[in-house]
């Protein structure tokens, strides 16, 4: 039979048959045992679902599984998926670009040949140097001793030889300044030069083992464009300069083709109540070399543009025998301040001959037509500090490199 009990607030109803049964006895003490194992099982449930009852209600979750990827209309599985394209051999190796991994002068691969086999692969001769620090002094010395084997020199369309000879010299430099370089005599005629000349560079010992020694062998050409024939190059790093030491290197090809034709430094000032316009030739350097024998005789000729118009022509003294000159000459021009926005300064330097026409090193254009950036941020500083003296260095450029930016150029000779 079943038997009923409800809780004293009537909420619930529970069936006899909810509880587990228990084996029936005829003794009883297991008769009352039950009984109360019973009444304690039925005031258990009704507590916990008293419990229940009064626990707020708790949202349903739909929880469903994460993937990873990139979230878009169309669904992807997660696992990936098989390429569709076929990639051949030609596919692959099309990422690559074979500059990359040829063996040229910029090359690593360089690095990992030796002497015979540079020699061998670009045939352009050796150079004999030495390297000594003075610790004492805090100099270092170099010393460029001989070169042999250099190549002949080749005409510009290398149809045939220019001549037997090369007419070599050697420029020094500590990478990565490479405005303060030295620059040895050119040796004439001879593929064998002797060089035997001594250059320092005042420089911290810790700050020469951070440079590299950079020599480049050129070739003199009086009537052309002197051409590099081969460089040197040695993380000083690698070496021990207190020790110093002697080395035979091959040289290897440069990408510089054009040979640097110096630098000149100049200052520019305004006075506006005046209208003049004044220019301090200061100094040069590291000048293309003119005269085989005796290095250049140079000067700087300064002409004054209007618009398109030659106005006015001046020059300084030559200095005789030298690529990095003193000058220190100033001169003046006039210009009202409503020209000056249409004036041009052309800058250039030649090598003085007596027995011929005068030999171009170089030049630059400074104003309105302007030969370079370089030279356009000096007439702009010039212009917005009147009255005071704006110095600047500049790297001088070739006849036809400035006729092709600056108007101003073709109208002087």
């Amino acid at each position: 039979m079943a038997s009923r009990s409800s809780d004293k607030d009537g909420d619930s109803v529970h069936t006899a048959n909810d509880v587990p049964l228990t084996p029936r006895t005829n003794s009883p003490d297991r008769r009352c045992s039950s009984s109360d194992t019973l009444k304690s099982t039925y005031s258990l449930t009704r507590r916990i679902s008293s419990l229940e009852s009064r626990r707020p209600s708790s949202p349903l979750i739909d929880i469903k599984p994460i993937e990873f990827g990139v979230f878009s209309a169309k669904k992807e599985p997660i696992q990936p998926s098989v390429l569709r394209r076929t990639y051949t051999p030609d596919d692959y190796f099309r990422k690559f670009e074979p500059r990359l991994y040829s063996l040229d002068s910029s090359s690593d691969d360089v690095d990992f040949l030796t002497d015979e086999e540079i020699l061998s692969k670009y045939q352009l001769g050796m150079l004999h140097f030495s390297t000594q620090y003075d610790l004492l002094h805090n100099h270092l010395t170099v010393r460029v001793i001989e070169a042999r084997d250099l190549p002949p020199p080749i005409a510009q369309d290398g149809s045939r030889q220019d001549m037997a000879h090369s007419n070599p010299y050697v420029k020094i430099c500590l990478l990565p300044d490479q405005k303060n370089s030295k620059q040895t005599g050119v040796k004439r005629k001879t593929q064998k030069p002797v060089f035997e000349e001594r250059y320092t560079f005042e420089i911290p010992f810790l700050e020469a083992q951070r440079r590299t020694l950079l020599l480049t062998v050129l070739d003199f050409d009086k009537f052309s464009r002197h051409c590099v024939i081969g460089k040197v190059s040695v993380p000083l790093c690698e070496v021990d300069l207190v020790k110093g030491g002697h080395w035979w290197k091959a040289l290897i090809p440069s990408s510089q083709n054009e040979v640097e034709l110096g630098e000149l430094l100049l200052s520019l000032n305004y006075l506006p109540s005046a209208g003049r316009l004044n220019v301090d030739v200061i100094r040069a350097k590291q000048l293309l070399q003119t005269d085989v024998s005796q290095g250049s005789d140079p000067f700087v000729k300064i002409q004054l543009v209007h618009g398109l118009k030659l106005v006015k022509t001046k020059k300084t003294s030559f200095l005789r025998g030298t690529i990095d000159p003193f000058y220190n000459e100033s001169f003046s021009f006039k210009v009202p301040q409503e020209e000056l926005e249409n004036a041009s300064l052309v800058f250039t330097v030649f090598g003085h001959n007596m027995k011929s026409s005068n030999d171009f090193i170089g030049r630059i254009v400074i104003g309105q037509y302007s030969s370079g950036p370089s030279e356009s941020n000096h007439w702009r500083r010039m212009l917005n500090t009147h009255r005071t003296a704006v110095e600047q260095w500049h790297s001088l450029r070739s006849r036809a490199e400035c006729d092709r930016v600056s108007p101003a150029s073709l109208e002087v000779t």
